[in-house]
């Protein structure tokens, strides 16, 4: 399953995400990862939660990034649940093609692996590609 929260800077997508993320601890019998382009949240994420900052590995396109999701289920395979904050962000380039191929992909890796992804997108969602509105959570 894929959440997809997509709107404006500045709308509290990233809060938002950060307690869901916190609020999921307690209930999750495997693990979370949170994953960001820099270190700000450090002290907002919940210290059980995996906080992997995307700065340390420059992701210059979808590929990299999709190899990047595959590597980290591959050697854990207790991973639960994965927080995705500011894709654009983390993906140095990210047309709407590519997203929705790394939608498509993310999506497969959810079923094939039982893994949540919740994604946050700096966008207005009018705007993006039918294939991708679908993963917009309500």
């Amino acid at each position: 399953m894929i959440s997809l929260f997509a709107g404006a800077k500045g709308e509290g997508k990233t809060r938002k995400l950060i307690e869901l993320a916190n609020d999921h601890l307690a209930n999750t019998k495997g693990h979370i990862v949170f994953v960001d382009d820099n270190k700000r949240n450090m002290h907002h994420v919940h210290r059980d939660i995996r906080l992997v900052d995307t700065s340390e590995y420059p992701l210059s396109n979808y590929r990299e990034f999709v190899a990047f999701i595959y590597g980290m289920i591959s050697q854990n395979s207790d991973i639960q649940e994965i927080f995705i904050d500011g894709l654009c962000g983390i993906i140095e380039e990210l047309p709407n093609d590519d997203l929705s191929t790394v939608m498509t992909s993310l999506s497969k890796l959810s079923d094939d692996n039982n893994v949540e992804f919740f994604v946050t997108l700096n966008c207005d969602p009018a705007t993006l590609p039918a294939d991708v509105k679908k993963f917009i959570a309500s």
